[in-house]
């Protein structure tokens, strides 16, 4: 770790006795920066000691790897350090006093970036319109003694500092160069959140104090408990995603309602105006939003958990962004998933992975829209599908709107196909608001996808304005825990809650849930338990699916606590118990498709849908190896040019379908139980996903499919098997056990 070794460094000189106050501490610190620079693209490194070019002799310059000459490994130009300079002073001279001297002014005058430390506290000086400002402060220890204390144990102080600290220095070392890709910026707002996470780790009592009604009011609204340590670190990580996706979103829609030119100065893009953090409540139009902004945005909150200058930082950061460069990329190249997946992975890797957070690829969010429009026509009787404007669609876990921007896209080239150009955009709209809906637990993808599908309705001609009433009209996605509140409440005026945007953001989720009559839900169901946060109702979704697993099964070890179970429970009882019709697709684990665990959770789905398709995608890593049967690599879906390693789990797409009162096609499809047929077919390699997308066009589509012979004899097994209906008869283990045991052959070789 980059701060041990400085730390142990830094003690080995003072240990010597014959170290002067400054210089000799030069090459520890040396050491350091280009440790975080060589962490960067491009790598950046520092020149301790530069010549004087008219405005002194800078104590160090950083350069970035192309500015350095090949054959000669030296700076081509000594005096364009195109990442700052560095101006040291020993350990007992306070950096406050170094920052306003005359000398850093001539090196801010010349450089217009300069990095001011004593070795124990770093600070950034910069320009922000035109005036010098500090840009950033990191203090490792507030005095001289508390650094040589601090050193002594170099272990602790990085594994508990040097996160924070890295973070800044990189910050330090990018505050120059060009800010355009919506990756960059994706990392710097994970770094600030990480900043402002452990400021709130570190707040007072009392300062958390401030936030019982804000998190009593998340809790009701979100239908989750917070009391547990781990609900209490999900409240956190809350709290910190709603403050930087907000300022994400309000950002991005004043940037899309100005003109887009390219940075005319040093003052940063995005024409006319500064952003500025303390107004973005006014462009956040979504309640929910803007009032989870404005009480965690309030002055006193944010001073009592230091908050403040964090923001600042923020914002200087996104007045930095090329505007024109971003949106360019942001639209083309789908980059919206930078501020999901890896942002949460970057800010809180142990939450995502704890609710099995993976950004849905293109190709399989595609195909699963395709395969529901399909089967809405084919199955269901609904010529147009999808764009049926009684079809009424959820994405119980919707992350950022991938599923839901692709049916809005799908819904409006079939009206352009069916020449209803002069209805799309109404049609469009009121889709978007009435018909489509999504529920997020996770705030900040929450924000992303209120982003999404205001910017396409926007590219589409059918932009979100005011209703007749002059209300911000917004699309159907909802801060909601997915699994609750399906039920009328026992007791309504025990829910309400302190703050009412909640309030209305909880009822309209559950007017959703308990009134509308869903038709389609699809989408990509987290997959790992998190029991932090789960109330009873929704812990007690699974409970017929463990029904009679000892009893009858003789299945005694089981995990069925994966939420994508529960999400499973939640859609068969939806389409197949109350609604009695519908059509249900996910991507999930495909444990369920074979597993003991999942037997009576097999049974119950064969038993309440009349035709189910599924596609096994592979790449298990314990089962296969994530090789196939030849031999060859066979990664995971989810691994993409964004996110090589994917994940561990083999994964399956599963549609299924229930007709209600509808006769079966023409097909033989069969429905209700023993007569439920299901559709089996495999994909291998690394083009799968390819693959998947190519089968849509084939005219032949279902010839693909193996037809899966599930019974009690079996364990409702949904692959198909390769043995013969006499193996059925053959004893079984178990019975076998049930003889008494016998040695086997005995050789007798002494008395032949």
């Amino acid at each position: 770790m980059p701060l041990q070794t400085y730390l142990t460094s830094m003690l080995a000189i003072k240990a010597t006795g014959a170290h002067t106050k400054e210089t000799s501490f030069y090459t520890p610190l040396n050491n350091l920066l280009d440790a975080a620079g060589h962490a960067l693209k491009p790598h950046v490194r520092c020149i301790m000691q530069l010549k004087n070019i008219g405005a002194g002799m800078p104590d160090g310059g950083l350069f970035t790897q192309d500015q350095f000459d090949k054959k000669t490994h030296s700076p081509k130009d000594i005096s364009s350090p195109s990442r700052g300079v560095v101006e040291i002073k020993g350990l007992a001279e306070a950096v406050d006093d170094t920052a306003t001297g005359a000398q850093v002014d001539k090196y801010w005058t010349r450089y217009r970036l300069v990095l001011v430390t004593n070795y124990r506290d770093f600070l950034l000086l910069g320009e922000r319109d035109g005036q010098r400002v500090t840009l950033e402060r990191h203090t490792l220890a507030a005095s001289e003694a508390a650094f040589w204390q601090l050193a002594a144990h170099p272990h602790k102080a990085a594994t508990e500092l040097g996160p924070a600290f890295a973070d800044f220095l990189a910050r330090a070392m990018l505050h120059a160069a060009p800010l355009s890709d919506p990756k960059d910026l994706a990392w710097f707002l994970a770094s600030y959140a990480r900043e402002a996470r452990y400021r709130i780790e570190r707040a007072t009592a009392q300062a958390e104090q401030q936030l019982t009604a804000l998190k009593e009011s998340l809790e009701g609204a979100l239908g989750v408990s917070f009391d547990s340590e781990k609900g209490e670190h999900f409240f956190r990580s809350t709290l910190v995603q709603t403050l930087f996706y907000g300022l994400f979103a309000a950002w991005v829609l004043q940037k899309r309602q100005q003109s887009l030119p390219s940075p005319a100065s040093g003052r940063g893009a995005g024409g006319e105006g500064r952003f500025d953090w303390r107004s973005a409540a006014y462009s956040l139009h979504v309640p929910m939003i803007s009032a989870l902004f404005e009480q965690i945005a309030q002055p006193s909150k944010l001073r009592a958990l230091e908050l403040e200058e964090v923001l600042d930082w923020t914002t200087d950061a996104l007045n930095r962004v090329d505007a024109s460069a971003f949106f360019t990329k942001f639209q083309a190249e789908h980059s919206v998933q930078y501020f999901y997946e890896p942002f949460l992975q970057a800010f809180d890797p142990e939450l995502r992975k704890e609710l099995g957070v993976w950004y849905t690829p293109e190709e399989i969010v595609r195909y699963q829209v395709a395969r529901v429009d399909a089967v809405l026509q084919s199955e269901l009787g609904l010529p147009d599908g999808l764009a049926d404007p009684n079809v009424v669609v959820l994405d119980p876990c919707c992350g950022t709107g991938a599923y839901l921007v692709e049916v809005l896209r799908l819904i409006a080239a079939r009206l352009k196909a069916q020449g209803a150009d002069a209805l799309s955009a109404h049609e469009l709209k009121k889709a978007a608001m009435q018909r489509l809906f999504g529920f997020e637990l996770l705030p900040a993808p929450y924000v992303v996808a209120h982003l999404q599908i205001g910017l396409l309705l926007n590219d589409l001609g059918a932009p979100l304005g005011q209703d007749a009433d002059g209300k911000d009209e917004r699309a159907g996605i909802y801060l909601t825990n997915a699994l609750t509140g399906w039920e009328p409440a026992k007791d309504p005026k025990t829910r309400v809650l302190p703050f009412p945007e909640f309030g209305e953001e909880r009822d309209a989720a559950d007017a959703v849930k308990q009134t509308q009559k869903i038709l389609v839900i699809l989408g990509n169901p987290p997959y790992n338990a998190f029991a932090g946060i789960a109330l009873g109702e929704e812990q007690d979704l699974v409970a017929p699916y463990k029904d009679a697993l000892i009893k009858k099964w003789g299945i005694k070890k089981f995990n069925l606590d994966d939420l994508y179970v529960r999400f499973f429970r939640l859609a068969e009882r939806r389409i197949a118990e109350q609604g009695g019709r519908g059509v249900v697709c996910y991507i999930s684990n495909y444990s369920w498709l074979t597993d003991p665990s999942f037997v009576v959770m097999r049974e119950h789905l064969l038993n309440k849908f009349d035709a189910l398709w599924l596609d096994n995608l592979n790449g298990d890593s314990r089962e296969t190896g994530k090789l196939t049967p030849e031999g060859l690599p066979d990664p995971s879906v989810f691994s993409t040019p964004y996110n090589r390693e994917g994940i561990k789990q083999g994964t399956a797409i599963s549609l299924l379908v229930k007709r209600g009162n509808l006769p079966s096609p023409a097909s033989g499809r069969g429905g209700g139980g023993e007569g439920t047929q299901i559709h089996y077919r495999q994909f291998w390699g690394t083009e799968k996903r390819a693959a998947l997308l190519a089968s849509l066009d084939d005219p032949q589509f279902d010839s693909h499919y193996q037809t899966a012979d599930a019974s009690a004899q079996n364990r409702y097994s949904f692959r198909p098997g390769n043995v013969t209906a006499a193996y059925g008869a053959w004893p079984k283990l178990a019975d076998l056990c049930e003889v008494t045991p016998f040695t086997g052959l005995e050789e007798c070789r002494g008395e032949r």
